[in-house]
């Protein structure tokens, strides 16, 4: 009680009316400007700012028109291999000489292109019908590369044209040389099975690995050129690898979809 009544007494003084009151310390005032900036400074990005979304997805670089798997017409045994893996041939080329019940046969292309892989050897016995050989259909050496992008397909619909494009090239180290850089050029709209895409590719086991994930969509990529770098194309890196880029290189794509503005996130 003695307590209470002391400061009942210490309210009612009037001696120290005259001092001033601090509402805030300083460092209290700077904490509230800066908040007070930050939020203004989050409104204004809200409304004039945008978000970049990408989606990643596996890809091969290749001459962009396909390959084909050369299947033998007899059945037999090898007897000569007449084309090298890489090669450059025309169409109607030789590729096996295969000793069959009725003599000497020779296996040939079909279209131009380039032998991409050889799957016979001398001394083999094979079967009608049997894969002998890929051929990546390309008529030139030189003709420009492309990637295909393996997207899933709910993403589709959302790449605009011309989008901007990374590829990760898994034979060229990232921290060194960067990452490749390329544009969409067209977007298939119909999903694709791993029998659709090993034909196309010449490999069904690359048709089995782009659909783990479920049946995607293929995405083709235009890669920007660019004669200051060796590969002739361009990179984020000002130099890109010391050599040229190999068609059936395995990458990772990552493709820039449209921006979004953040404010029409709050929008019901």
């Amino acid at each position: 009680m003695q307590f209470r009544q002391q400061a009942l007494a210490k309210l009612q003084s009037p001696e120290e009316l005259d001092l001033p009151v601090r509402f805030a310390r300083p460092q209290g005032w700077l904490v509230l400007s800066v908040t007070v900036v930050a939020m203004a400074a989050a409104s204004v990005w809200a409304v004039t700012g945008s978000v970049t979304t990408t989606v990643s997805a596996p890809a091969i670089i290749t001459h962009g028109q396909g390959s084909y798997v050369l299947q033998s017409p007899v059945a037999g045994q090898v007897t000569a291999v007449l084309a090298k893996q890489g090669q450059q041939v025309p169409a109607d080329s030789p590729v096996l000489k295969v000793r069959t019940a009725k003599g000497e046969a020779v296996v040939r292309t079909l279209d131009a292109g380039r032998v991409s892989a050889l799957a016979a050897t001398v001394g083999q016995i094979i079967q009608t019908g049997a894969n002998v050989a890929a051929v990546e259909k390309v008529a030139r050496a030189g003709d420009p590369l492309y990637a295909t992008v393996y997207v899933p397909a709910g993403n589709a619909a959302s790449i605009p044209d011309d989008a901007a494009v990374d590829l990760t090239v898994q034979s060229v180290p990232t921290q060194e040389y960067g990452v490749l850089r390329g544009h969409v050029k067209a977007v298939d709209r119909s999903a694709q099975s791993p029998q659709q895409i090993g034909a196309f590719l010449g490999d069904s086991q690359l048709g089995e690995q782009f659909t783990k994930k479920g049946r995607p969509v293929a995405v083709t990529v235009r890669l920007d050129r660019s004669s200051a770098t060796k590969s002739g194309y361009k990179w984020s890196s000002a130099d890109g690898p010391p050599y040229k880029l190999a068609s059936m290189t395995l990458a990772s794509g990552s493709i820039r979809l449209s921006d979004q503005r953040p404010v029409d996130w709050l929008l019901p």
